[in-house]
């Protein structure tokens, strides 16, 4: 698929996603997003690409890239992140994803009808209940459940480097993870989309770590882990009204 092709089927499923699901639209929070993810994509390999970072207004924890670029990550994460470098570690992830061209992978093989509703379903627990199952058609988009193991190594791979080059701390990545799985013990309800399209358990931590020890010790105390935006989006999110 030619990258041409790839951002026009990314463009006509981002437009699925947005006339369904709310985004938030705080001009702080939308630039602040927009602008970390573009330091994270610009430095890869798909750089050229008219890459589109929005946040979705759910509670739920969630994160998820189309094809050519279009990165959504839920409010819930944002709010559930500690340091930038945790948002920076997810927004890694799903450019990872875009990279590897996993996405297009997906939609090629469960073709790219009802993606829309696939999506609602995939980045929140509107599709939870037996009659919103009944009501909206989700049949089709079993497709969207998760990506592979494999792939979602694939994605931990690009992601240390992707945060790396950005000059982010990649210790973000596993340190959300860890955040997540206590999330799960303590609240799963918030929590469920994420690990029903995110694998994760202890060995994918470990193995995120390993890759982040690889990393010159001697670049480690110019890397950021946290920044004043990072903290003012997060504050401003909170004053919002409650999803």
């Amino acid at each position: 698929m030619t990258d041409e092709r790839e951002i026009a089927l990314g463009q006509s499923n981002a437009e699925q996603v947005e006339r369904r699901l709310p985004l938030v639209t705080d001009s702080v929070v939308t630039s602040y997003v927009q602008a970390l993810g573009t330091r994270l994509a610009e430095r890869t390999s798909r750089a050229n690409l008219p890459w589109h970072f929005k946040v979705i207004d759910s509670k739920d924890v969630n994160a998820f890239a189309l094809p050519g670029g279009f990165v959504y990550v839920n409010r819930g994460l944002i709010e559930r992140s500690d340091r930038m470098d945790e948002l920076a570690g997810a927004l890694g992830h799903e450019i990872g994803h875009v990279v590897r061209r996993h996405s297009v992978r997906q939609l090629q093989r469960g073709g790219a009808t009802r993606v829309g509703i696939a999506l609602l379903c995939a980045l929140t627990n509107v599709c939870d209940s037996h009659s919103a199952r009944l009501a909206i058609d989700v049949g089709g988009a079993a497709w969207l459940a998760h990506h592979s193991r494999t792939a979602e190594a694939e994605a931990d791979s690009e992601a240390v480097a992707n945060t790396t080059r950005a000059g982010i701390d990649p210790e973000g990545i596993p340190s959300l993870f860890r955040v997540l799985l206590a999330a799960r013990a303590q609240q799963p309800g918030l929590v469920q989309t994420f690990f029903a399209s995110h694998p994760l358990e202890e060995d994918r931590i470990a193995e995120t770590q390993r890759l982040v020890e690889r990393i010159d010790p001697g670049i480690g105390p110019t890397l950021a882990k946290d920044e004043d935006g990072f903290q003012l989006i997060k504050r401003r999110l909170a004053e919002l009204p409650p999803r």
